[in-house]
């Protein structure tokens, strides 16, 4: 009960009070003062009755007011929980993004680097027994390349993969075989699988160390490191190949790297 309340009875008791002393005092008076006592105690009871039926919804709305405040309070927690969790996930989402528009810019490089194929002469064609001794001609080789290429372009990994091998066990010494060891690099990263990645990747530089690809195929060993949590291994790279290929499109990539990210 509060004072307000605890106040209002003490002064229905004083009025209650002087009517006994009055109804005492006047022994003429008593039914009356009787009568009017009875009413007296009715009407604090009734008073009472009030006041405590008050407190009780003031308790009540006190109660319901801390359970919305409780409630506010995990609504507020579970939504910041909500937005760590997808400040997160943008991050993530974000490096995945990275690493798709690396693989895109490399695969343009592949097609616009690649020397189209020349279309062979049929007046100086060998005779029908001479091409049969030979191995498969240079138009089938491209085609190979080309259909893995195609199949890497279009999300056919698995496929790109086979004809890359395929390409690389038939022909080993051809201008477009160090292309295509490091389009098998490329299948890889473009699954995330950047561990596999940076051996196909490795190949490169370790037998076409001067090729026309061993720059590029040196970020992306640096890029699979860094993605493999390895920065000090990442930057060593990119240093690397900032000073073997000075002039290279991706030594400015691997110095921006190198100042902004490691």
């Amino acid at each position: 009960m509060t004072a307000r309340t605890l106040a209002q009875g003490r002064r229905a008791g004083v009025g209650v009070s002087v009517l006994l002393l009055a109804a005492l005092g006047v022994p003429g008076c008593y039914t009356t003062q009787m009568t009017l006592l009875k009413t007296g105690l009715d009407s604090l009871r009734t008073q009472v009755d009030v006041m405590n039926a008050r407190d009780s919804v003031t308790a009540q709305m006190l109660e319901d007011t801390r359970r919305d405040l409780a409630e506010q309070k995990d609504l507020v927690l579970a939504t910041r929980a909500t937005a760590s969790s997808a400040s997160r996930e943008s991050g993530e989402s974000l490096g995945r993004m990275e690493g798709k528009l690396d693989d895109i810019m490399a695969r343009f490089r592949i097609q616009s680097e690649r020397q189209p194929a020349r279309t062979p002469d049929p007046s100086s064609a060998p005779p029908d027994s001479a091409r049969a001794s030979k191995p498969a001609s240079g138009a089938n080789a491209t085609q190979l390349y080309d259909q893995a290429t195609t199949d890497l372009t279009q999300g056919r990994y698995a496929m790109a993969l086979t004809g890359y091998r395929e390409y690389l066990k038939r022909y080993p010494d051809t201008d477009l075989a160090d292309n295509a060891q490091y389009g098998t690099g490329e299948c890889f990263f473009a699954q995330a699988q950047f561990d596999s990645a940076l051996v196909e990747y490795s190949k490169v530089g370790q037998r076409w160390s001067t090729g026309d690809r061993a720059p590029a195929a040196l970020y992306k060993v640096g890029l699979c490191q860094e993605r493999l949590g390895r920065k000090t291994d990442a930057k060593a790279t990119f240093e690397d190949l900032v000073k073997r290929f000075p002039q290279s499109g991706e030594a400015q990539l691997a110095r921006d790297r190198i100042g902004v990210k490691l």
